[in-house]
């Protein structure tokens, strides 16, 4: 089958690679859109900085050998080809599906019993290809009616869900987003749907901002031209504030910091891949609280699945583009000018 296959650290190519099969409990499934995260374009940039950072992190991170080929691609819908042996499911062949991108492994081991598909596994690849396997157990069936090419921003969408569960934040408290990418819009479109008011984004691109004011921020400013704390004091300046730092770069999360009024919150979501420095002091004596998120849980993936099919996140907007496999290493390259895109999907049906 043909794939877009991250063969050696930094290095895409397209490919033919052996077609999955599947075993007790799997599914194969034939791919029919997926996003490319920017974390995928992160591991393709810093796939030795983070492999190293995964054995400090010991059994909470999958063991990666980059001398393997790896097949990313974890934002995906597809439809069901075949059962494996002995697969009890709660969908069947002809369904259209999306899952959380793991692997139940069957293992004992607590530290073993889920591996990840796409990046970070050399055993289960991702949906750059046109086929791969998935656990019965997560697969969700989409619902009637749901187009599956937005089905498949069901995972950068309950992204954004978790993190503004994370912080805390209540209906009627006030928001500031920086960043309006893919993360932080998928936090902007929570965090309205939740009731948060008002919700300041801060972007450079003046693209983005206009997203995410499409999606549910009530200001969106040029940080150069007015700071986003700046805008809050301006509309509003008195309801408890949470901020989103969602761009991951160093320095943004020290400046949130400096910026949050005393006793505010600071929820991180941005992967900032390099070392940073903060200044704890400024902490202590505002009293800040710092929270970090990383992904969803299946009870935000499926809510999330089906507000989307419901009409309630409206995720057309944020794609802007579609490619085949073939078209993949260019589509990686595009995604570094946020003025042209948002969210590129590859959908092996293009060639």
């Amino acid at each position: 089958m043909r794939a877009a296959v991250m063969r050696g650290a930094n290095n895409l190519v397209v490919d033919d690679v052996p077609e999955p099969k599947p075993g007790p409990g799997q599914l194969l499934v034939r791919t029919i859109a997926c996003g490319i995260c920017g974390s995928d374009l992160h591991f393709l940039k810093f796939a030795e900085e983070m492999v190293a950072l995964g054995e400090e992190l010991g059994p909470l991170s999958a063991k990666l050998d980059l001398g393997q080929d790896i097949v990313m691609g974890h934002e995906f819908s597809a439809e069901v080809l075949e059962l494996g042996t002995d697969t009890q499911a709660a969908v069947s062949v002809g369904d259209q599906v999306v899952s959380i991108p793991a692997m139940l492994t069957g293992s004992s081991d607590p530290n073993n019993m889920i591996e990840p598909i796409g990046a970070y596994s050399n055993t289960y690849g991702g949906a750059y290809a046109e086929y791969l396997l998935l656990s019965a157990p997560l697969a969700l069936k989409i619902p009637d009616g749901c187009d599956p090419k937005h089905a498949a921003l069901t995972e950068p969408m309950a992204v954004g869900l978790h993190a503004v569960n994370r912080s805390g934040i209540k209906a009627g408290e006030a928001a500031v987003v920086l960043g309006a990418g893919p993360v932080g819009l998928a936090v902007i479109s929570a965090l309205r749907r939740m009731g948060a008011e008002p919700i300041i984004a801060a972007d450079f691109s003046p693209e983005r901002r206009k997203l995410a004011i499409t999606v549910g921020a009530h200001e969106a400013v040029d940080p150069r031209e007015e700071p986003a704390i700046e805008t809050w004091r301006r509309v509003d300046g008195v309801k408890a504030l949470v901020i989103f730092e969602a761009v991951g770069v160093p320095g943004m999360l020290d400046q949130a910091m400096k910026d949050a009024p005393r006793a505010g919150r600071v929820l991180v979501v941005g992967a900032c891949m390099e070392n940073d420095t903060v200044r704890p002091l400024i902490g202590v004596g505002k009293e800040l609280e710092i929270r970090f998120a990383l992904g969803y849980d299946p009870f935000e993936f499926a809510s999330t699945l089906n507000a989307i099919a419901s009409g309630e996140i409206d995720v057309r907007p944020l794609i802007t583009g579609e490619v085949g496999i073939a078209g993949v290493p260019q589509a990686f390259k595009d995604l570094g000018k946020p003025d042209e895109h948002c969210k590129i999907l590859v959908e092996p049906a293009l060639g």
